[in-house]
Order: structure tokens, then C-alpha cells, then sequence
């Protein structure tokens, strides 16, 4: 006699966790709103952010000039450029 996989019942009611996993697979949907990337700190969330480690020396400069961290520094610059503006090639945004 031949040892055979018991054939799964479709009566039978679903495994434990089936709403986790259909949770899951309703999350991942194109539609699904966005979880937020990266480590909320506070009112902070937190990036990764990378730059050729010739700009990152310019930057690390700066800071030292204004007595300010680099964070400080890199948050002050994209503060200015979303409030004030940046201009690419003569095109200003």
C-alpha cells in the first residue's frame, strides 16, 4: 500500500491567521495606502539619504562654519529649496 498526502477538505474552515495573511495581501494591493518608510523619531521621521563624499565634505564644512550639525545643515537646504524655490538651468521651480 502506497503512502499518500491527505487531500485537503475546501469545507473546512481557514487556518489560523488567515486574516493576518489576507490583511497582507490587501496591504500590498497598488491601491493600498503607503506605509510610512524609514524610523519615526518624535514629529521627525528619519531617511536615508546618500551623496558623493565630495559634496558630503563641502556640507561637513559648512556645518563646521555655522556651528551647526550636518542634519542641521542638510535640513536647512531642503527647507529653503521647497519654500523658496530652486532653478535648474534657467527654469525656475
Amino acid at each position: 500500500m502506497a503512502i499518500t498526502k491527505p487531500v485537503p477538505n475546501a469545507n473546512k474552515a481557514p487556518a489560523a491567521g488567515g486574516d493576518a495573511a489576507a490583511a497582507a495581501f490587501i496591504s500590498g494591493a497598488p491601491d493600498a495606502p503607503k506605509k510610512p518608510r524609514g524610523v519615526i523619531k518624535g514629529k521627525r521621521q528619519q531617511i536615508t539619504l546618500t551623496m558623493p563624499p565630495a559634496l558630503l565634505e563641502k556640507v561637513d564644512a559648512l556645518a563646521a562654519e555655522l556651528g551647526q550639525s550636518r542634519a542641521a545643515v542638510i535640513n536647512l537646504a531642503i527647507h529653503r529649496a521647497v519654500e523658496h524655490g530652486l532653478s535648474f538651468d534657467g527654469l525656475n521651480h
